[in-house]
């Protein structure tokens, strides 16, 4: 090329028209534009925050009295008001609703949890031997040996909690 003639800009290449049959092929041809330029900033909606009646005006200027003379555009104007007031109660209500249902929740899930906590206080006891005479621990704050015979006044002497003294197989023999 001659130094006076001009560039003409690099065109584009052109893709050809794909059109999605599917859900999965639209979301992959998405993600394949998107990561065709992976350091390009991706825009991430946030979510929609939930609708709340404007609160009702503090200040009533124009109060609407029961005389005869009202025109005919003053019963658009009222019915539009008494729509906005019917809106905001019903979301006040949904409201209440919402937390009642909450704080039912709230309350049967401390009590499930209460319930837990007993159940695993009295596993934890049974496993540390508080219902069994044999496995607690004596005053010196030891547990009993298995080896020796422990005295509970039944007819046979107690060994150990896994070893009883029947002999299991003559039993079924």
């Amino acid at each position: 090329m001659a130094d006076g003639a001009k560039r003409l800009p690099a065109k584009k290449a052109t893709q050809p028209l794909v059109i999605p049959r599917s859900a999965a092929e639209e979301q992959r041809l998405k993600l394949e534009r998107l990561m065709r330029n992976p350091e390009k900033q991706v825009l991430i909606l946030e979510k929609p925050k939930d609708w709340a009646p404007r609160p009702p005006p503090e200040f009533v200027r124009d109060v609407m009295g029961s005389s005869a003379g009202a025109g005919s555009g003053e019963f658009h104007v009222y019915r539009h008001l008494r729509r906005r007031e019917y809106m905001r109660e019903e979301f006040m209500e949904k409201q209440a609703g919402q937390q009642r249902l909450e704080d039912e929740f709230q309350t049967k899930l401390d009590s499930n949890r209460k319930v837990a906590e007993e159940k695993t206080e009295k596993r934890r006891k049974k496993r540390a031997g508080f219902f069994c005479p044999a496995r607690r621990k004596n005053a010196t704050g030891e547990a009993p040996t298995m080896e020796k015979p422990i005295d509970l006044g039944w007819d046979f002497p107690v060994t150990g909690w896994r070893n009883p003294p029947i002999d299991l197989m003559s039993f079924y023999l």
